[in-house]
């Protein structure tokens, strides 16, 4: 998994970020906040996870199905975690 390394602080950043918004969700909750302010926020952090998993399904396609030194039966373990990600994701 070096690709994830090579990523690793962007990846965290992104992690951090959308923790914060589902703090910012939080807090919104226990402070009564009004319900439009919440949806957005709520919005906001789905959109921020639908990045990442774009972010993920990208790496992971390059270097666990596209990645030219891979062998067939590599590749079609690569598709296969790819395709059970994404049918979990989009349940």
């Amino acid at each position: 998994m070096s690709h994830i390394h090579e990523h690793k602080d962007e990846l965290l950043n992104r992690v951090r970020r959308i923790a914060g918004q589902v703090q910012a969700v939080e807090k919104a909750l226990e402070g009564d906040a009004d319900c439009a302010k919440t949806l957005h926020l709520v919005a906001a952090i789905r959109g921020a996870v639908n990045g990442l998993m774009e972010q993920f399904i990208e790496a992971h396609t390059r270097e666990h199905v596209a990645h030219p030194d891979l062998t067939d039966e590599q590749r079609a373990q690569g598709a296969e975690d790819l395709l059970q990600a994404i049918r979990r994701y989009s349940k």
